[in-house]
């Protein structure tokens, strides 16, 4: 009955409005998918503004110096870890300078920057990396899916180094087979596996005596500051493919990457890491491609370090499984991040942010602007609670859990200026009940979408100004206070809104002003 009775509130309620004025003429300044990407990167980088203190990001630099491996005598088709490292090593120890992979295919194994040197490949250049798990051996500290430990870390790794560069109009490419891929760790989830109880040092997975072992990531600064990757070129990761984890300073800019059909194969991750510039980047993957993430459960509050300060801006995402996540490793919380002036396109989602009970942290203060989506499910999506193969009975939000240390949250949002050209639905809230979404503003949309609004677990969402199409009537709610909608107008078959909110007792949970048709 009490669906019927909403509809007939609901009813009433639109016969009383006043229609809505929709003005979208700032949607007009959102680019274009031929506006944005790899292939548009100017030389310089434009100045930085955000809704958040930022500071004046610049490339780092390197002395004149230089070495091409070709000088080195190495032959085409031999394996060139020695002689890159060899040629890394030097230059740092003399002040810096740029190591140049010529043009042509060349075979390698883990590389480590060192600082003040720039990993140059040319125009042409194809580097390849071993599929052998020797050839990314001793382990080397690294973060895998939010926990530390020791493994193979990256195709190019650095540690506790400054200024370093992977830069250039050449080729990254990842191994097709051999036990790199053979032996990943993939029977069960990481914290099942990892003994958390154990020092860092001694969590070492090093494929001996046929174990398992991470997988390298492919480019994974940890610790370093002023960071640059630019230009280059990468395709068939092992796992995510950028990663800086640990680090302040970083740009990455006018790469491109494309990991289609490989699991895991996250574009851009930007890990527990501040003061981080992306911008002018092509994004074809396997999952997310670009993604925010601070650290998993226990192993995360106790590292306890936050991704904040980010301006993302001038991105293609052409395909993967998300245009820009938050998460879902989020205990170190991600804050202050700016997203604006993008294009989503044949995504799964558009804007997502996903966590899950037991993770902890969250995230606060995100800001998107002027973006462009064409998705394959939802435009808007929060996914808070998990699935039960990651967090078992803790995914059904039936069961009761208290407020603890690993009780994320999502509040203080603010999405603006969005063309949704379609989507399979426009808005899915999965809150936690403990935990609900808090604090979402969302104005100045047009939305053309299967399905509307579905709201669980929620407090203080707002939508203004916006031109919602679908062939759905009806917005959903559980569990939700304060949500409103003004200033909308649905382009909808039935010309009639009705609300599903099976306990809701409170009428002044959902509000609508000058709502048209």
């Amino acid at each position: 009955m009490r669906l019927f009775h909403w509809i007939f509130v609901i009813c009433l309620l639109n016969a009383c409005q006043p229609k809505a004025s929709v003005d979208l003429n700032s949607l007009s300044h959102i680019p274009t998918s031929d506006a944005v990407g790899a292939a548009r990167m100017p030389d310089t980088i434009a100045a930085i503004s955000a809704p958040f203190p930022t500071i004046n990001l610049r490339k780092p630099t390197f002395p004149a110096r230089s070495i091409s491996i070709e000088d080195r005598g190495l032959k085409k088709g031999q394996l060139a870890t020695g002689l890159i490292q060899q040629a890394i090593d030097e230059l740092s120890a003399s002040g810096g300078g740029k190591v140049i992979i010529p043009s042509g295919k060349w075979n390698t194994g883990r590389i480590s920057l060192k600082s003040n040197v720039n990993l140059y490949l040319s125009e042409g250049a194809k580097l390849y990396f071993s599929g052998e798990i020797k050839d990314y051996l001793p382990v080397v500290f690294t973060r895998n899916e939010g926990i530390e430990l020791m493994s193979l870390g990256a195709c190019i790794y650095a540690n506790g180094q400054e200024n370093i560069a992977v830069t250039g109009k050449g080729k990254l490419v990842g191994p097709a087979e051999g036990s790199v891929r053979e032996r990943i760790m993939t029977h069960d989830v990481i914290e099942n596996v990892v003994a958390l109880d154990k020092p860092v040092k001694e969590r070492v997975y090093d494929g001996n005596n046929e174990g398992f072992i991470f997988p390298p990531m492919f480019i994974a600064p940890i610790n370093c500051t002023n960071v640059l990757i630019e230009g280059i070129s990468l395709e068939r990761t092992a796992f995510w493919n950028i990663v800086p984890q640990y680090c302040d300073r970083v740009i990455i800019r006018g790469v491109t990457i494309n990991s289609i059909g490989i699991p895991r194969g996250d574009g851009i991750d930007i890990e527990s890491s501040k003061n981080v510039l992306v911008e002018y980047c092509t994004l074809r993957t396997g999952d997310d491609c670009l993604a925010m993430k601070a650290g998993r459960g226990w192993d995360g509050l106790r590292v306890n370090k936050p991704t904040e300060n980010v301006v993302v801006r001038y991105c293609l995402a052409e395909k993967g499984h998300g245009g820009i996540t938050i998460g879902s490793e989020t205990a170190g919380v991600i804050r202050n991040l700016y997203v604006h002036d993008c294009v989503f396109n044949n995504e799964g989602n558009g804007i997502r942010f996903k966590t899950r009970r037991p993770r902890g942290g969250g995230g606060e203060k995100l800001y998107y602007e002027r973006i462009r989506m064409n998705v394959g499910e939802t435009a808007l999506r929060w996914d808070m609670l998990g699935s039960a193969v990651h967090v078992g009975a803790a995914a059904d939000r039936s069961t009761k859990i208290a407020v603890n240390k690993l009780t994320p949250h999502f509040k203080d949002i603010q999405i603006k200026d969005l063309i949704i050209e379609n989507a399979s639905q426009f808005v899915r809230i999965d809150g936690i009940p403990e935990s609900p979404l808090e604090n979402v503003m969302i104005r100045n949309v047009q939305s053309n979408s299967e399905k509307l609004f579905e709201a669980t677990d929620a407090r203080n969402i707002q939508l203004t100004n916006a031109l919602l199409k679908s062939k759905d009537d009806t917005l959903h709610g559980l569990n939700i206070k304060n949500i409103g909608f003004e200033g909308v107008q649905f382009d909808i078959p039935t010309k009639k809104i009705l609300f599903d909110m099976p306990d809701v007792e409170d009428e002044h949970a959902i509000s609508l002003k000058n709502i048209s048709y």
